[in-house]
């Protein structure tokens, strides 16, 4: 089975492909991990990646889908995958299926975890983070058993920079922009399979897996 894992910022989209390794057995291939292992085994296409890189330029699609065609014939995606951060654009998408043509292969779902922008906000400008042991806890779902501070050392929580109002409505706007076009480009091909992304982990899971059989 060749899954698409698409989900906003917020939407817990780690915690469902984690999930979803374990049930199926299948990898996690984002372009990050990829890119760095290309990177560290230095393959041809990673030293091309490199030279982008190193002048703060964005590495080319031609080169990332080379990457991830190579990923794609290793051992581990015999029984399928889970590609997570990719495609990002339609032209990636575009891509991707003319790759999996030539391997004789395709996608077969594309998961989009939805969850209304109002509650991505309040899930990720809640989160607060220990100032001495680097604990995670969110002043709504997990919050300290004292106010401000830490459970574990008693440290000082604050919120990150990243976790503003101002920056958060930023990154949401950009993965609506990104995304909507990818949405209805699957949406097209009858692959998109919405899942809504409220209520308890277990809630989530099991409505990803009834769309998946």
């Amino acid at each position: 089975m060749n899954l698409i894992l698409l989900g906003p910022p917020g939407a817990g989209k780690g915690t469902q492909a984690k999930r979803l390794i374990d049930k199926y057995g299948i990898p996690q291939i984002s372009t990050g991990d990829i890119l760095r292992a290309a990177l560290k085994e230095r393959t041809e296409l990673g030293i091309k990646a490199k030279e982008y890189m190193d002048k703060g330029a964005l590495v080319p699609d031609e080169v990332v889908i080379g990457i991830i065609r190579d990923r794609l014939t290793q051992s581990d995606c015999q029984k399928g995958y889970m590609l997570d951060g990719f495609p990002r654009t339609v032209v990636q998408a575009e891509a991707l299926d003319d790759v999996l043509n030539k391997m004789g292969s395709k996608i077969d779902h594309v998961i989009s975890i939805e969850v209304a922008s109002d509650e991505l906000m309040k899930r990720l400008t809640g989160r607060r983070t220990c100032r001495k042991c680097g604990s995670g806890y969110h002043v709504v779902f997990d919050p300290p058993k004292k106010a401000g501070g830490c459970d574990k050392c008693d440290g000082e929580l604050y919120q990150r920079d990243d976790d503003n109002e101002t920056t958060v409505g930023s990154r949401l706007q950009v993965y609506e922009n990104q995304t909507k076009p990818l949405i209805d480009y699957y949406t097209k091909k009858n692959l998109i399979r919405p899942i809504q992304g409220t209520g308890s982990i277990d809630d989530i899971f099991g409505r990803i897996t009834a769309v998946l059989g």
